[in-house]
């Protein structure tokens, strides 16, 4: 696939009055963090379980977040990312009384294990107690290529997501190489790589144009994430809030391809995997400046984001932090 799409414009986005987020799967989880607020956004920890006294929340390398909106009296549940393993968000989602059954969607923000890892057995579990009509939504059909980790030369296969059980548990493939409107979220489609930012990520796949002479030898080669996208909503009288489950082709990058095609410039929050855990300092002081420029309210980093672009948004932009923990809510539009 071509990473030069022609610009878009912007489409007409849904907004809502209310978003609440809960971290299902992340690496963290603190039983006893003090009481957290903020004036932008509601945020509530979970210590102990209420009633579960003999287990706990589980933590892995991954995410899955559960988003659920409201909007004039209605109401939208979906499961944006599903974890490493199926163990990890199948307990943790039971123990936070996820129902499965008011799930309207699921959302993959692109093909890594750590974010698909657990939909399978999800489904598996689950599919009869959902709504018939469920959707699976990623970021275009290079989200079905598999993914390899390695070397070129002795690659370890990272699997790929199966549609044939997509297709075989009733679950229709919706692949949004376009901005998507789901009715209360919206996708971004593929995010344009147009800041100082490079593509991270180490994953890689082979290289294939109708079975070209190089796919015939086998070549693999760097994973430029084209099937990667962004989940978003507008809340109301707050902005815009992005979902950045990973941000392989960046930060900034993501956040500008939700505002091109949302028409939205005031960015009220933004969310998830930053993917700077492994970039040099220079390059994360370079993304805090121009994520300053872009004023946020409110900014939860998760997952891949790394302590050493935490430390500089303390330092940096203190009042625009917030920590996540496995099972807290955050509530934007309070």
């Amino acid at each position: 696939m071509n990473d030069k799409l022609a610009p878009r414009k912007p489409f007409a986005a849904p907004i809502v009055d209310q978003l609440a987020v809960r971290v299902v799967v992340d690496s963290r989880y603190e039983r006893f963090l003090p009481k957290s607020t903020h004036a932008f956004v509601a945020i509530e920890h979970v210590g102990q379980v209420p009633r579960r006294q003999m287990t706990s929340l589980a933590c892995e390398w991954g995410l899955s977040l559960h988003l659920a909106s409201a909007r004039a009296g209605a109401k939208a549940q979906y499961m944006l990312d599903f974890g490493y393993t199926p163990e990890i968000v199948l307990r943790n989602a039971d123990l936070l009384d996820i129902d499965p059954g008011k799930i309207d969607g699921l959302i993959l923000s692109h093909a890594h294990r750590d974010h698909f890892g657990g939909l399978t057995g999800f489904l598996m579990q689950h599919r009869a107690r959902m709504r018939s009509d469920l959707c699976f939504y990623n970021g275009g059909e290079d989200g079905f290529r598999e993914k390899f980790l390695g070397k070129p030369e002795d690659p370890i296969s990272w699997g790929k997501v199966d549609r044939t059980m997509l297709t075989a548990q009733f679950v229709k493939p919706v692949c949004c190489h376009e901005p998507h409107d789901l009715s209360h979220a919206f996708t971004t489609g593929f995010i344009e790589r147009a800041s100082f930012e490079e593509v991270s990520g180490g994953s890689m796949v082979y290289e294939y144009d109708h079975f070209t002479e190089t796919e015939r030898r086998g070549k693999l080669v760097k994973d430029t994430h084209p099937d990667e996208h962004a989940t978003c909503y507008i809340v109301q009288g707050r902005g815009l809030v992005v979902i950045s489950s990973c941000g392989h082709v960046g930060l900034i990058n993501t956040i500008r391809q939700a505002m091109a095609v949302s028409g939205v410039s005031k960015l009220h929050a933004v969310i998830g995997g930053f993917h700077l855990v492994t970039a040099p300092p220079d390059y994360i002081e370079r993304t805090v400046t121009e994520f300053a420029a872009l004023k946020p309210d409110v900014v939860i980093p998760m997952h891949c984001s790394g302590a050493d672009f935490i430390d500089s948004m303390r330092r940096r932009m203190p009042e625009q932090l917030v920590s996540t923990n496995v099972g807290t809510r955050f509530t934007f539009g309070v």
